[in-house]
């Protein structure tokens, strides 16, 4: 587990607000030099803690209406190679190994019906999956990975 001292805290929170801001901007808002943000910024990106940068997407305003959460029971062992084919297709958001009955859970989104039946019918044609069960998200309280205030 990498260790966050109190200023790693305070630009991962700022970040996670808006990845967008310069160093200068980042420095101002916490109180530190910008050489300061910038050591800090590249020993967490050294060791792998800040990834990638990128935009929050409202899907919905851009026509993805249908979220679905989908249960995938796999045969013979091959869960992680049935998990990593899953990943690659473009709709999907997540892709998770979960306890239970089931062996995986999907999120995933899609334009219309006709786009989520065909992911459907993909995912039961692939080797080793032997049933899904979906379930369509009705309406979303919350989606957002970004975890602000535990940081």
């Amino acid at each position: 587990m990498f260790m966050l001292d109190d200023i790693d805290r305070k630009i991962l929170r700022e970040l996670l607000k808006g990845s967008n801001r310069s160093q200068r901007e980042l420095a101002k808002a916490i109180g530190v030099s910008t050489a300061t943000v910038i050591n800090h910024v590249q020993r967490l990106e050294s060791a792998g803690v800040v990834r990638n940068y990128t935009v929050l997407l409202d899907h919905e305003r851009l026509g993805y209406e249908l979220t679905v959460i989908t249960e995938i029971t796999v045969s013979k062992g091959k869960l992680l190679e049935v998990e990593e084919e899953i990943s690659k297709i473009s709709n999907v958001c997540a892709v998770y190994d979960v306890t239970g009955l089931t062996d995986a859970m999907v999120v995933a989104k899609f334009k219309s019906r006709s786009n989520l039946s065909d992911f459907t019918k993909k995912l039961l044609a692939m080797p080793y999956v032997e049933r899904t069960n979906t379930h369509m998200v009705l309406t979303t309280i919350k989606e957002d990975f970004r975890m602000l205030n535990d940081i």
